[in-house]
């Protein structure tokens, strides 16, 4: 561990904010930009020696990377803590606008569905991430439930239960278990973990979401996000018959009263599988 990370490190331990989830989730990001400031030149620092340059070397890095603007705008709230605690506010600007950052929209202009191909998963060496991609891409889950889960606790034969500390919020909630890949998945999932989750018992959580990915990263595998879009449009489709907007389907102006209310059930279901408790969020995954 390089002096920066091992003093990022040291200044979250001493500023505990936030549920542990918060904390992990943020001492991971921290790392990650320790090692994206080092790869890019910077070798010399230490936490208190952040200035304008290196948020502007960051935000280049990122948007190289083509994260989403929901990622960089959780990545600057990160990076503004760590200038909070280092008592260098002035470092970064307040207005992510300052930055060319957009407003992120909760309609989707655009499908972000991302499918995961036998060739993303050859490229992927360690079986534990390799399975965590797979439960993301059948499940819909998040990043932190895919590598959190315990398969056999989950496992109700005709539905997946995500137990609340595995998940965003600490809402529990039921998937169906409709599909014979699902199955496959999952009984995978199982034979790797046995009675334990998807985190190798020598790590913690917080180095196994590290690992996973850089192991994405070097897979060339970004925006995993994508995995959950296109559950929900797999869904949808399932649900109502026809594709959704995002993916090419009808509007909603476009729908006959008859059609607005499938689509109203539809959208309420895909919400609760994926973890949301309101249908709005749904146009983010589906747009309208």
């Amino acid at each position: 561990m390089h002096d920066l990370n091992y003093d990022l490190k040291r200044l979250c331990q001493r500023n505990p904010d936030g549920s542990f989830s918060t904390r992990a989730t943020r001492e991971r990001v921290l790392s990650l930009m320790g090692d994206q400031l080092r790869s890019l030149g910077f070798k010399q620092m230490s936490a208190a020696s952040l200035k304008p340059k290196h948020v502007e070397a960051l935000l280049a890095h990122w948007r190289a990377e083509n994260l989403s603007t929901g990622t960089i705008k959780n990545r600057m709230a990160h990076l503004r803590w760590w200038a909070e605690k280092v008592d260098k506010q002035n470092v970064i600007a307040r207005d992510n606008q300052r930055y060319g950052i957009p407003e992120r929209s909760t309609v989707a202009s655009e499908s972000r569905a991302r499918t995961l191909s036998a060739g993303d998963l050859a490229k992927v060496s360690d079986p534990y991430s390799r399975i965590s991609l797979r439960l993301q891409a059948a499940f819909g889950l998040r990043r932190e439930e895919s590598v959190k889960l315990r398969p056999a606790l989950a496992d109700q034969g005709d539905r997946l239960r995500l137990l609340p500390s595995w998940t965003k919020g600490g809402r529990s909630r039921e998937i169906p278990i409709r599909t014979a890949e699902q199955r496959l998945v999952l009984a995978d999932a199982r034979a790797l973990a046995g009675k334990g989750s998807l985190i190798p018992s020598e790590l913690n959580y917080v180095q196994q979401l590290r690992r996973f990915e850089h192991q994405c990263a070097a897979a060339g595998i970004h925006r995993v996000h994508g995995h959950r879009h296109e559950y929900a449009q797999q869904r949808y489709q399932e649900l109502t018959g026809w594709a959704s907007p995002a993916a090419g389907g009808p509007r909603s102006a476009e729908l006959t009263p008859e059609q607005k209310e499938l689509d109203r059930d539809a959208r309420l279901v895909i919400s609760a599988e994926l973890g949301h408790s309101r249908e709005s969020i749904t146009t983010v995954y589906l747009s309208r």
